[in-house]
């Protein structure tokens, strides 16, 4: 039998052939579009109500589970924002369920390093609210053990992505200030009254508020080289709404000093007794939270770094500061778990980096250490700088 085709066979052959594939690739192109990342929540308490939305108006997301250890939280969640998941008492319970690919912890604080870590066992993707863990081996033992699995892991806040950030970080990076000198974050309120973990072990203002500053700071300025703090107990009880009066174990006030590169000095004061008038809600806020100084000019962030509102440019010996930057172009601070979330699907890496949420709570600790010994002291962690390039 004759094997060779002609010429007129061949190219018909060989038509249909890619017909066949380009048809192929068009149906897995389909199925790569209808692609959904499967998301659980556990910690269905205040702040799952930003976060459940933003996760719900993702197209590339579906929330396939709600957990809460006070069962009747994620129950109503589940009713409230008609989420249409399967709901759980406990993170064993809900890693045993509905499969899902991504868990987003928004649990009390001190839960966080030992839930992720159960949920990476697992193979699942985690974002977390902040801190990631609870001390920066803890937090390095979760990264290398996602690295290990071939996971995503990622801490808050998601800062970076504000569109003000970005143009912070291009002002400096363009030398429109000169050479930067020094900055400034500051962030504080009279305090959660809400719940006890903010006062307890491990809490402080430190990762509850400090924490943006310091993302924000280091993000534009570059990694932190070494810390100075000082840390206090301005107010030694409190009375909350789950456990009433409690004494006050965490730090309640701080002021901590960041040693950059390029002998850059900034400085983050963050606490519980700071009365705010503003509070948590930001969108009319006309002062400025963060400021970066150099030898040409300074910027002031308006706002808050979580909730920006534009940003003040001050270059000139003869003319006034301008308001700029104030499209926020849609970002909103309970973004991070949608935008990582969505990563995963897309494949086009995020600008929260999981290094540097690492680097924060090194600074954190290190801040702890440094006021409780009057010294100084070095930090190991890096991550990927600049983050706007």
């Amino acid at each position: 039998m004759d094997t060779f085709l002609s010429r007129e066979e061949f190219l018909k052959t060989t038509a249909l052939a890619a017909a066949g594939a380009l048809v192929s690739s068009l149906e897995s192109f389909a199925l790569s579009a209808e692609k959904k990342l499967r998301v659980a929540v556990i910690g269905c308490g205040s702040v799952s109500n930003r976060y459940i939305p933003q996760l719900l108006s993702s197209k590339l997301i579906e929330v396939v589970s709600l957990c809460d250890i006070k069962y009747e939280r994620a129950v109503e969640q589940n009713k409230q924002y008609n989420v249409n998941a399967q709901t759980y008492p406990h993170i064993d319970a809900m890693l045993k369920g509905v499969p899902f690919d991504m868990m987003v912890t928004l649990t009390d604080m001190q839960n966080h390093g030992e839930l992720n870590k159960k949920a990476l066992l697992a193979g699942k993707h985690v974002w977390s609210e902040k801190p990631m863990a609870n001390t920066y081996a803890e937090g390095k033992a979760l990264l290398d053990l996602a690295k290990s699995k071939k996971l995503k892991l990622w801490g808050a806040p998601a800062v970076v992505n504000s569109p003000q950030f970005a143009f912070m970080s291009k002002q400096i990076q363009q030398g429109a200030l000169g050479r930067i000198a020094a900055a400034h974050g500051q962030y504080g309120h009279t305090g959660p009254t809400w719940s006890a973990f903010f006062y307890e072990k491990d809490g402080g203002s430190m990762p509850d508020l400090g924490v943006y500053n310091m993302a924000t700071l280091t993000g534009l300025l570059g990694p932190a080289r070494s810390v100075m703090a000082m840390t206090s107990i301005v107010n030694p009880a409190r009375t909350v709404d789950d456990k009433g009066k409690i004494k006050v174990e965490a730090e309640d006030n701080a002021h901590v000093l960041l040693e950059h590169d390029k002998g850059v000095i900034s400085h983050v004061m963050c606490g519980f007794n700071y009365f705010d008038p503003h509070g948590h809600e930001a969108g009319n806020q006309t002062l400025h939270s963060i400021q970066i100084y150099g030898d040409k000019g300074n910027m002031r962030l308006i706002g808050y770094d979580w909730e920006t509102n534009g940003v003040m440019l001050d270059t000139h010996w003869d003319k006034p500061a301008e308001l700029m930057s104030t499209d926020k172009g849609g970002y909103e601070w309970q973004e991070g778990a949608r935008v990582t979330g969505e990563s995963i699907i897309t494949g086009v890496e995020p600008k929260i980096n999981v290094e540097h949420a690492l680097h924060v709570l090194e600074i954190i600790e290190a801040a702890r250490k440094s006021s409780a010994t009057g010294m100084k002291v070095k930090l190991k962690s890096t991550f990927p700088w600049p983050v706007v390039k």
